[in-house]
């Protein structure tokens, strides 16, 4: 079987996410957001994309034709839409479609034909369009195409024509909710989003759920509620500010009523990370997950006294990690990167930095990161960025 997963904007930290979570093999990057793998391993789409933060797409790949016509590939997709109607409830049949790649599909005459021979059938059907390259997972959600319908994918490699179907999308309403919907929230300090949390958690690799997580920075608890909803269940948060406390309680509380989550152990103080090894048991923790304090984000600032500042902050957090972390645990955390600056250099030397990257796509020119094998997170527009640093004990 041949997957295909649509990346997010950040095509490093797609890749390194689907890694921590499928140790990829056989794997081909076509574009900055669209990868193949093949297995012989059958996965659950839906189950999946609910739990990787920085994939928007998982699909099969059905047909692949070498050298074709477009007679050729409407044939080839005629077949593959006819089949898929013959498996779907009876009513109006919605399809669409969208091609990735360099490559640009003639998709409004493969769509005429395929509604036109749709209507020889007797058959009623929409043709659904977007105005963008790509029909987004709001679209193929809105329409129906993954229930009563088809996404048709198209994308050429290597000389050959790609058709694949769409299986699953981000659940782009649940995000939403646990991001805007959240009773707590701190829009001065600024937030984790939800998607950024799922990929940490992801690139921590803690097989253990019964393991203890950590995050002592937790600000809303946004970490925390992802972790939870992930399944782990001995979860820990601490903060120096009591409103982040009071604040992280309230969303864990509201994310339990609204997802029934039971069966956890979490314990929440106020605390300082310098002191984390006073209050957790050396060798205990499985996972450190956090984003730290990230320094002030307005006025005038002195770069060179904020980085100093940090710099002494997170090596002695990194150091008390050390301590609490099992062997092979891992610490997945932020660190800001401040535009025309230099980057932060924290003490980290007990730890090994992890390798992200696939073997066969560590380099690629699609993946861009820092000198020292980070990923880079950001928006254009923003004042401060996010580096994303994965370190093992």
């Amino acid at each position: 079987m041949k997957y295909f997963f649509v990346l997010g904007t950040n095509c490093a930290l797609s890749v390194a996410e689907l890694q921590a979570v499928l140790n990829l093999t056989k794997v081909q990057l076509v574009a900055p957001d669209f990868l193949l793998w093949e297995t012989d391993h059958e996965i659950n789409p839906e189950k999946l994309i609910n739990s990787l933060g920085g994939i928007i797409k998982i699909g099969l790949i059905k047909k692949e034709l070498a050298q074709s016509t477009d007679q050729q590939l409407l044939a080839a997709i005629i077949e593959e839409a006819a089949s898929k109607k013959s498996q779907s409830k009876e009513g109006k049949f919605n399809f669409g479609f969208s091609d990735y790649g360099e490559k640009k599909f003639n998709k409004k005459f493969l769509g005429l034909e395929l509604k036109k021979y749709f209507s020889n059938q007797e058959i009623s059907s929409r043709f659904v369009v977007s105005q963008e390259k790509t029909l987004s997972s709001v679209v193929v959600a809105q329409n129906k195409l993954l229930t009563r319908g088809l996404e048709i994918i198209l994308a050429e490699h290597s000389g050959v024509t790609l058709i694949g179907e769409t299986l699953a999308v981000q659940p782009f309403k649940d995000l939403s909710r646990r991001d805007f919907g959240r009773p707590a929230r701190d829009d001065f300090s600024g937030m984790l989003p939800p998607k950024l949390a799922q990929i940490m958690i992801n690139l921590a690799q803690a097989q253990q759920v019964d393991g203890l997580l950590v995050d002592p920075f937790c600000g809303s608890g946004t970490i925390l509620s992802e972790a939870l909803l992930a399944g782990y269940k001995n979860l820990f948060g601490s903060d120096i500010a009591l409103k982040a406390i009071e604040d992280t309680r309230k969303n864990i509380s509201w994310l339990k009523e609204l997802y029934k989550i039971e069966g956890f152990h979490l314990k929440l103080l106020v605390k300082n990370v310098v002191y984390l090894s006073k209050f957790i048991k050396n060798d205990s923790v499985v996972a450190i997950i956090t984003e730290p304090y990230l320094g002030p984000q307005r006025g005038n600032l002195d770069f060179k006294l904020v980085i100093g500042e940090l710099e002494r902050l997170y090596s002695a957090a990194l150091r008390e990690f050390y301590k609490v972390l099992q062997p092979g645990g891992r610490v997945v955390m932020v660190w800001p990167v401040y535009l025309g600056q230099k980057s932060l250099n924290p003490d980290y030397s007990n730890f090994k930095l992890v390798n992200l990257f696939p073997d066969s796509l560590d380099g690629h020119q699609y993946i861009k990161k820092t000198d020292r094998g980070t990923i880079i997170y950001g928006r254009v527009g923003q004042k401060v960025f996010r580096e994303i640093v994965v370190l093992e004990k």
